[in-house]
């Protein structure tokens, strides 16, 4: 998909605002990825100095880091951008993710980082940290703790994190006659 084509959807996802601070912050994000992408040394320079610029100004607004290295899947959904988002730089994330504010994912406390599925939704207060695996489909509530991976079709609330192994939905599809 070409940058324009991305920035446009983020921008439909995000209330079709451009004062909007989540797709504000989906812009710089995108705009670095583009700029650390480009191969003339020359070109990228440039591109990362104006890039840096933006960064300081809107990460002083939107409170909202998402470092240029990290992978972002298909559809990332920052829900309410009122609180903080910071994202490690090694983190990636799937296609159809949601996230709501004052969320950490990883950590600059040891190495490794999040590697999280498809179609995950990550409440507000949530933290996942260190090198682990979130399955696709999982839901993390709201004050959540994740620091040990988690199977997908999960639910996941609490701190520490208590997983509950398959969303009910998912369960009684499993258990559905000719569904073996």
């Amino acid at each position: 998909m070409s940058f324009f084509q991305t920035l446009r959807d983020d921008y439909n996802r995000h209330g079709r605002s451009l004062t909007e601070p989540a797709f504000v912050s989906l812009a710089v994000y995108r705009y670095g990825r583009w700029a650390i992408q480009r191969k003339n040394r020359v070109a990228r320079a440039v591109a990362n100095k104006f890039y840096a610029v933006l960064k300081f100004f809107i990460l002083n607004v939107t409170k909202v880091w998402i470092p240029p290295q990290v992978q972002l899947g298909e559809d990332f959904h920052i829900i309410h951008a009122e609180g903080s988002l910071s994202i490690h730089p090694d983190v990636v994330i799937g296609d159809r993710c949601g996230v709501m504010h004052n969320v950490t994912i990883g950590t600059n406390m040891r190495g490794g980082a999040p590697v999280i599925g498809d179609d995950v939704f990550i409440g507000v207060n949530s933290t996942v940290l260190g090198k682990i695996r979130i399955g696709d489909r999982v839901r993390i509530g709201a004050n959540t703790a994740v620091s040990t991976n988690v199977p997908s079709d999960s639910v996941v609330v609490g701190s520490p994190a208590k997983i509950y192994p398959s969303l009910p939905i998912f369960a009684a599809k499993k258990k559905a006659p000719g569904n073996e």
